[in-house]
């Protein structure tokens, strides 16, 4: 028996160990032949692109990216063929469910539109869009729908819940890609709250001169992701009377059709629904170090606090000579929202998951955090100028995240054991020990005091 128990154990590493090297296969097939790039980023000696390596682990969660750049960049191709591949369903279907912004979008066009003939009839019945069906969505443009038309998606994009008429679906698996052109003004014409929703930024950069002359090589192996003939039937499907839940259950039966498919004609394995649940009951279980965990709440406090007015408002500005002015809070006009956090760990873990180690830690956090922090950092107008002219090789928003990022990073290093321990009081303070607390020049301390206080 205990034999036979520790092959099961061994056998469920091998099949855990195998879906991880599937991931890394899709992120290099897609790597060497669709999206050429430069390796922008590198992490525990390993370089990738961070564009590549983020969408794959929205994918993974799900999560939801925002991809930024130049016209003609990849940003809606490379979101195609990793959703493509990734949740294994023809190219096909994946372009007929894009989404294109635009001033004129509707939400019949987005979301669902009524069926007329039922209308006639005096029923309401809701024909639903393959966008809102489908397990992972992907926007083109996304700022150029206006305000109105970006609140549309705030909810559903957050909950994977989309209602029309009197009718509701809830999507089991909710993968979100946008891409927005740069524009002449700051926040890429997205309002707060539709930025806010998107856990990552990444930028799609132009690889270079000489790989650029090569991207039309990309167009013929594009071709073998095709299926017009699987994508028709999920179509049919799509657009059928069944029950959505109906639906998506024959729309799984063809995804793994389609990747056994693709397994036979270009030797990699498009992952299955049952193996994106393994893949993320992984990921989840993963633990977050003490050093990632004291860093992480370190940065929230800095991006959140004020002493003179409880916690950074829109429209409360720091006063000069501020005790804190060498610290985030004094240049930032707003406070973090608690959607940073969730999109931190959450990816963290992946990054983990996806490298092979046992638990996210510091190194993994610092990685994460500017790409979670540069689309809901709002600067002061001084700050931000001074900066503007830096010679830098990311976008603005993303070079400052990294900045701020590295200096809260140095911060702690200094006092990471005192940090530490302050925590460790604070526990047990609340566990009933009087003990006194440790002060220090940092809003940690200060935040620390206030939750025993309001214990």
């Amino acid at each position: 028996m205990a034999k036979l128990k520790n092959f099961s154990i061994c056998q469920a590493k091998i099949n855990y160990m195998e879906l991880r090297d599937r991931v890394k296969e899709i992120y290099d097939f897609v790597d060497e032949n669709l999206y050429y790039n430069v390796k922008d980023i590198e992490i525990k000696g390993k370089k990738f692109n961070s564009t590549l390596l983020f969408s794959i682990l929205t994918c993974c969660l799900p999560g939801k990216q925002l991809v930024v750049g130049e016209p003609g960049m990849g940003k809606t191709t490379s979101s195609e063929h990793l959703a493509c591949l990734f949740y294994s369903l023809p190219l096909e279907l994946i372009w007929s469910s894009v989404v294109h912004g635009n001033p004129e979008q509707t939400e019949e066009k987005i979301v669902g539109r009524p069926d007329l003939g039922k209308l006639n009839e005096g029923k309401e019945e809701v024909i639903w869009s393959a966008f809102a069906q489908l397990p992972v969505k992907i926007v083109d443009e996304i700022n150029r729908l206006p305000p109105s038309k970006q609140d549309l998606l705030l909810d559903s994009v957050d909950r994977g819940i989309w209602s029309y008429l009197n009718e509701v679906i809830i999507n089991e698996e909710n993968c979100f890609f946008a891409t927005a052109n740069y524009t002449e003004t700051t926040g890429f014409e997205l309002t707060p709250r539709m930025l806010d929703r998107f856990d990552i930024i990444v930028e799609s950069k132009h690889p270079g001169a000489i790989l650029s002359y090569e991207v039309i090589e990309s167009r013929e192996i594009e071709k073998k992701l095709r299926n017009p003939t699987l994508a028709r039937r999920a179509i049919e499907i799509l657009n059928s009377k069944l029950e959505y839940e109906n639906k998506m259950s024959k729309i799984e039966e063809i995804s793994n059709e389609y990747s056994d498919l693709i397994n036979e004609k270009l030797g990699i394995s498009p992952i299955k629904k049952k193996e994106r649940i393994k893949l993320r009951e992984e990921i989840y279980k993963l633990e977050m170090d003490k050093d990632a965990e004291a860093f992480s709440i370190v940065l929230l406090a800095e991006l959140s606090f004020c002493r003179r007015y409880g916690q950074k408002r829109t429209n409360e500005e720091c006063l000069k000579g501020c005790h804190y002015s060498e610290y985030l809070c004094y240049r930032l006009k707003s406070c973090i929202s608690n959607r940073f956090p969730q999109s931190l760990i959450s990816y963290s873990k992946a990054l983990a998951w996806f490298l092979g180690d046992s638990q996210a830690d510091i190194e993994h956090v610092i990685t994460i955090a500017p790409y979670a922090l540069a689309h809901r950092l709002r600067w002061r107008e001084d700050y931000y100028m001074g900066i503007l002219k830096d010679e830098r090789s990311d976008f603005i928003e993303l070079y400052l995240a990294k900045l701020c990022v590295n200096e809260v990073l140095k911060r702690y290093r200094e006092q990471s054991s005192r940090i530490k321990l302050a925590f460790k009081q604070a526990a047990e303070a609340l566990e009933g020990n009087k003990n006194e607390l440790l002060s220090g020049d940092h809003p940690i301390y200060e935040e620390i005091r206030r939750v025993v206080k309001n214990y």
